[in-house]
């Protein structure tokens, strides 16, 4: 696990963008995907094992009533892997863990609630090509074919009709990582995609960690998490655009009226 301390927006920049160049294209590339998170002590966990860690079994439980009690709302989406980027968005327990292709959305995931600037932050970093080689054999083969690191929708749903399929594939957990129809703009304006891990009782960390995959930690301490916060406002990277409608704008003006400078802003010559 490589870590990397920042102490400037510009050294932020250097994090992320070092390292991009594609001489084969010649342009800036790479194959990488990023998650925010205000407490740099946080670990990849999500929200079912979070909730549920006392019987994650309820997994099954929790989806079957999404479905059964969202069901009026929920009749334009088929298909299991349609449903759960949805039920995802909504605020269900699920195994699936947001990233983003965008660094810039990733800090301001790092940097959007103030509660937490008493704390170091960070962006995890990963390379999909590091993880597509870990994959069982009829899902690598997939991706290659496609000339690909990510699943599609369409290419899940004909491959892997459920978790308990998914599990079947390999005795050994693996993680893939997909991304959603342009269903939700919230998903959208977040560059978004998901991992999901074959096995619930697996951590994504635990599996970085167990097969020794190359990774990266960008740390943001607190004392520049609101010089980052306010850089990021001026390139419209902000709750306006990543939660788009009233909701956002009202979270943006409440935020950006604070008096948050004299408390959390270093002084400066």
């Amino acid at each position: 696990m490589r870590e990397i301390v920042i102490h400037s927006w510009d050294e932020l920049q250097q994090a992320v963008f070092d390292d991009v160049w594609d001489e084969k294209v010649m342009r800036y590339r790479d194959n990488c995907i990023y998650r925010g998170a205000a407490d740099q002590r946080w670990d990849l966990v999500p929200s079912l094992n979070r909730v549920c860690a006392h019987d994650l079994s309820l997994e099954t439980h929790v989806f079957r009533q999404f479905r059964k009690y969202g069901y009026a709302e929920l009749a334009q989406y088929s298909g299991f892997w349609s449903l759960l980027p949805v039920a995802q968005h909504h605020g269900l327990p699920t195994r699936l863990l947001d990233w983003t292709y965008s660094p810039m959305v990733a800090a301001h995931f790092v940097t959007e609630d103030t509660d937490y600037y008493d704390r170091d932050g960070v962006i995890w970093k990963l390379d999909l090509t590091k993880f597509r080689e870990q994959l069982p054999d009829i899902l690598r083969m997939k991706l290659r074919d496609s000339g690909s690191n990510i699943f599609t929708i369409g290419m899940l749903e004909k491959l892997i009709p459920d978790f308990e399929w998914m599990k079947t594939l390999s005795d050994e957990p693996y993680v893939i990582f997909f991304e959603p129809s342009s269903m939700i703009d919230r998903i959208v304006n977040q560059y978004a995609l998901f991992s999901v891990v074959s096995d619930r009782s697996v951590l994504l960390s635990d599996l970085i960690q167990k097969r020794h995959i190359e990774c990266s930690r960008i740390i943001i301490p607190k004392e520049v998490k609101l010089e980052i916060r306010d850089k990021l406002d001026y390139i419209n990277i902000s709750e306006r655009m990543i939660y788009p409608g009233l909701d956002g704008v009202c979270r943006w003006i409440t935020r950006r009226y604070a008096a948050l400078g004299p408390q959390y802003n270093q002084k400066r010559d």
